[in-house]
């Protein structure tokens, strides 16, 4: 009973001293900021979580993304006890210490176990093969949190017998969201380009931006008390303060800086930012990653080749790892940097997801799956023209639902291979290439 009192205690003192962002922390699903493709009503996970069937999975999503809270909240809305692990600090040991309790737990009380295995990915092979036991036979609901790509980094095996969620980084919207709720917590006022400010400083993740508004709360405190304001200045401060133990230089305006080098086609000065990074210590499969967006983000079709450059590079850099790794970044530093340049395959995305977005636009029959008995009688495939039959090697066939016939999303650029694809569509549309 002693022991009970002391830990409510100190769980008490915790959430009225602790960071602002575990304050912030949520206590059930309606109370996430972000994530709704997860725990909206009716979302995947937030109907397993409230029938009480939740089984095994990976949270995988870029720091301050909401993993943890999530991993948290599964258990309290499951009804499970929650057994939190961090991989850099447990070992097997520990695992199958948590396991032997989860049986006891389960035989004496039949109270299910939710193991959560924060960073995951830092777990040796042999080391995730010790869950498979217990998971296999239910003795335990693993849940892993991962920033890392999980089918490079967790056993084939476990990634099997685990549902994965992906987490996505925080917009705008929801980023305002939460720092309305810390301004409110910290007692201050907080301007729209303050506001704005902030949001932009953090990339989505949830965590950094409260950690740096909560020492620019405490800088406004400290000059006006309760009600104050927090000012730009407060802001700059508070940046510099919190940056400053990460690196000399702002983490953030550095991979902003490589990524528009590179885009500008300045190959010196996207080295140049790299082997910044690089110096500050920053993970070189982050790095890598950044630059498997830019291939396509920024290239494109104009250079398809500098999508599989990109990719290679992150598999190298896994394999071979520092100091031979800045070998491999550099050589898809230069490969994108001098590559011809095209968006064209960002702004299709974006005008097809526009539309994807558009109700009432159902599967054209013909397009639809015929592979079952009764397809032909529903109408399902009647009418489909096989590409290869013809000789060119397609056919002129609608296949976008009748409501949106005649969209264009792609519209190759000038630059690099994108003309042949431009041409290659003019002969397939029988419209000469300058009239596209």
């Amino acid at each position: 009973m002693t022991n009970d009192l002391f830990s409510a205690r100190g769980a008490a003192a915790r959430a009225a001293r602790g960071p602002l962002a575990a304050r912030l922390r949520p206590t059930s699903l309606d109370d996430v900021v972000g994530q709704e493709h997860l725990v909206a009503p009716g979302a995947p996970l937030r109907v397993l979580v409230e029938s009480g069937r939740v089984t095994s999975g990976i949270l995988w999503g870029p720091p301050g993304t909401g993993k943890t809270t999530l991993a948290r909240l599964v258990a309290s809305g499951s009804g499970q006890h929650f057994v939190p692990l961090s991989a850099v600090t447990a070992g097997v040991k520990d695992v199958r210490s948590a396991i032997d309790e989860a049986e006891r737990r389960l035989g004496e009380h039949g109270t299910g176990t939710i193991v959560f295995l924060d960073e995951v990915h830092r777990f040796s092979r042999s080391q995730q093969d010790a869950l498979l036991p217990a998971v296999e036979d239910g003795t335990i609901t693993f849940i892993g949190a991962t920033t890392e790509n999980p089918f490079f980094s967790i056993n084939a095996p476990l990634l099997s017998r685990a549902t994965l969620w992906q987490l996505r980084p925080l917009g705008t919207a929801a980023l305002a969201t939460l720092l309305e709720r810390g301004a409110a917590t910290e007692g201050v006022v907080v301007s729209a380009a303050v506001r704005d400010a902030v949001i932009s400083l953090v990339d989505g993740d949830a965590r950094a931006m409260l950690t740096t508004f909560e020492v620019a709360a405490a800088l406004a405190h400290g000059r006006s008390g309760d009600g104050a304001e927090v000012t730009m200045e407060d802001l700059q401060a508070a940046r510099s303060g919190v940056l400053h133990l990460r690196s000399a230089d702002t983490h953030y305006d550095q991979v902003s800086a490589m990524i528009k080098s590179i885009r500008g086609s300045d190959v010196d000065a996207g080295l140049y930012w790299m082997a910044r990074l690089l110096r500050s210590g920053e993970d070189p499969v982050f790095i890598a990653r950044r630059l498997v967006i830019l291939a396509s983000e920024d290239v494109g079709m104009a250079d398809p080749m500098s999508l599989v450059v990109a990719t290679a590079a992150v598999d190298a850099v896994r394999f071979i790892g520092l100091p031979e790794a800045q070998l491999t970044l550099a050589q898809a530093v230069v490969h994108l940097a001098l590559a011809p340049k095209s968006n064209s395959v960002t702004v299709a995305i974006g005008r097809a997801l526009a539309d994807a977005d558009l109700p009432g636009h159902e599967v054209p029959a013909e397009l639809r799956d015929a592979h079952y008995r009764g397809a032909a009688e529903l109408g399902h495939g009647v009418g489909y023209r096989y590409p290869h039959d013809d000789p060119r090697g397609w056919v002129p066939v609608a296949y976008l639902p009748a409501g949106l016939a005649g969209r264009r999303y792609y519209e190759p650029s000038p630059h690099g291979a994108e003309p042949q694809r431009q041409r290659w569509r003019a002969e397939r549309e029988g419209t000469p290439p300058n009239e596209q």
